[in-house]
């Protein structure tokens, strides 16, 4: 039964935690600013559409979803779909907000029908790739006004005769690569002093964000600088008009001809939503210590993405650093998400004439950060230390990302991902003696052995292969240990194989079983598993002590363990 987590959390609900969520509220809606507002300038859209999504998605998001402490808004996953169906004239800014619509449909349907838990189907090395792929689209849309490059079109690049600034990766380098003669050279300071500031602003301080900070700082240097010295730069209101309210609800054009044509988008935008939704919620429950409903947050998805068109935004989605910034200012219930909308609305109505100040120079630094964060290079180099399998979908998915289409990526990675996995099973198959048949899945009990566990030990037992179609069975298995737990012994006797998935099941329980106070110990690895493990480095996570090829050796080290 779909209940908001809104609901659960009134229950109890005190002045104390009105107060930690009203801080934490404020703090996010002013980090929340500068944010909407460039990635709605890197989609290709006004400013203003990025105000209206965090106000409205987030307002819907916060009051309908299945989290305590998630914040919505646009998010740079989305920049590269927006871009192009924007620019493109058989759709434009209409048949996004069709897109948009039908998305959101389409999540509340998967929510409803409790599909929640396919998204954690997608394996992890796709999810790192496309990411990083899309982080790599966004730095490079950001060159230009870095630069404070002026393209002058129609320009011609290798050949090819350019009448505006393309939609593709390969298409805006080649344009940039041939107007270097137009630097300029004081939004380039701008811009690279407002990166430098950015990143070593958090040795300053990480209650407020340096992106806050370096855009109130460029705006005010830059009126000094163009008063006084007629220092010039392009800022927003070059471009773009800010309005001073929300636009009046307009339903867009749902024809049989326009729902065909952007059906094949709006499912792409559902995909990459709750992808990201759930990915953010899930990192909020690793850093509060709670437990997200996957299928009413999807709900509260497409609820957000069925509004936000309505009012003249784009898609939205859970963003991951704001939900961060949320938890880590106090937030612990839905309020601090409503407040944070609440309090971008405001400051849209009273000081939204002074963010046509802004330089895009500034905002194209904010962008390059936010994309250098989303990259994920630490998942990448724990990846690229793995199995070439691992690699090649990583890599795969990356360049189709950048060169052709997220869509794209996704489908072909799947792919690539099930192609290794069955021949992976298949090798692993002929060497297995007789015509044993290998079953999936955790079981508590899983031998016929009598074994005598000490006092405060639990055993799993888990049976076939541990990769990313089997995760979430393995997260049922560290989610049911008691508060009497202090070891738990994974018998992987009869796991043969373990991918990138594994590893970061592995990961994610070693980190829930940090927070209880509860030892993992492996029992009966075998030779890939174990070999994966010291090459990711999860072999000093758990700790090499505590890992073990027979049962009676794990025993004798969980005895050790409970009589400390």
């Amino acid at each position: 039964m779909y209940k908001p987590e809104l609901i659960n959390s009134l229950k109890g609900y005190t002045g104390k935690k009105f107060l930690q969520d009203s801080i934490a509220g404020i703090i996010v809606g002013i980090v929340a600013l500068p944010l909407s507002i460039a990635f709605a300038i890197a989609s290709g859209c006004s400013p203003e559409t990025g105000l209206y999504t965090a106000i409205i998605a987030g307002f819907c998001i916060a009051a309908f979803g299945g989290t305590k402490v998630q914040i919505g808004g646009p998010t740079g996953a989305f920049t590269v779909i927006i871009y192009a169906i924007v620019n493109n004239p058989q759709l434009g800014f209409s048949g996004l907000a069709a897109a948009t619509l039908l998305s959101g449909i389409m999540l509340i349907l998967l929510g409803a029908f409790k599909l929640g838990g396919l998204v954690k189907f997608i394996p992890y090395t796709i999810v790192v790739g496309f990411t990083a792929g899309i982080a790599v689209t966004i730095a490079s849309g950001q060159i230009g006004d870095f630069m404070g490059l002026t393209p002058q079109f129609p320009l011609t690049a290798l050949g090819t005769e350019y009448t505006k600034m393309p939609g593709t990766f390969a298409g805006k380098i080649l344009v940039y690569a041939s107007s270097l003669g137009t630097i300029n050279w004081y939004s380039f300071i701008m811009a690279a002093v407002s990166l430098t500031v950015i990143f070593l602003w958090p040795k300053v301080t990480r209650k407020i964000p340096g992106s806050l900070i370096v855009i109130i700082l460029a705006t005010v240097i830059h009126l000094v600088l163009n008063h006084f010295f007629g220092f010039q730069t392009t800022v927003i209101g070059d471009r773009y008009k800010i309005p001073s309210g929300l636009p009046v609800p307009k339903l867009p054009a749902l024809d049989l001809n326009t729902v065909q044509t952007v059906f094949p988008t709006a499912v792409s935008i559902a995909v990459l939503a709750a992808i990201e939704s759930l990915l953010s919620a899930v990192v909020a429950d690793g850093m509060i210590g709670a437990k997200h409903d996957s299928n009413n947050e999807l709900i509260g998805q497409g609820i957000a993405n069925i509004f936000s068109p309505l009012f003249g935004g784009l898609p939205a989605t859970g963003a991951i650093a704001r939900t961060a910034t949320n938890i880590n200012n106090g937030g612990r219930t839905p309020v601090a998400g409503i407040i944070h909308a609440v309090v971008l609305l405001l400051i849209m109505l009273c000081f939204g004439q002074y963010v046509e100040y802004i330089p895009m120079a500034a905002l194209a630094a904010v962008l390059i950060q936010v994309a250098w964060n989303m990259a994920g290079i630490p998942a990448i180099r724990a990846l690229i230390k793995g199995q070439k399998s691992d690699i090649t979908v990583l890599t795969v998915t990356f360049l189709i990302t950048i060169f052709i289409d997220l869509t794209y990526a996704i489908g072909i990675g799947l792919m690539f991902a099930a192609f290794f996995f069955i021949k992976k099973m298949i090798d692993l198959s002929e060497v297995q003696s007789g015509n044993r048949t290998v079953v999936t899945g955790i079981k508590g009990d899983g031998s016929q052995e009598q074994i005598d566990l000490p006092s405060g030990v639990i055993v799993y037992e888990i049976d076939g292969p541990l990769f990313f179609g089997t995760v979430r069975k393995f997260e049922f298995a560290v989610e049911r240990a008691g508060t009497d737990v202090k070891v738990m012994i994974f018998r992987m006797r009869n796991t043969l194989y373990l991918d990138a998935g594994g590893i970061r099941a592995l990961e994610q329980a070693k980190q829930a079983c940090d927070r209880k106070g509860i030892t993992i110990i492996l029992s009966g690895i075998h030779t890939q598993p174990y070999m994966l493990l010291e090459k990711t480095g999860m072999a000093e996570k758990i700790g090499r002590e505590n890992i073990y090829d027979n049962i009676d050796a794990a025993l004798e080290r969980s005895k050790q363990l409970v009589n400390k």
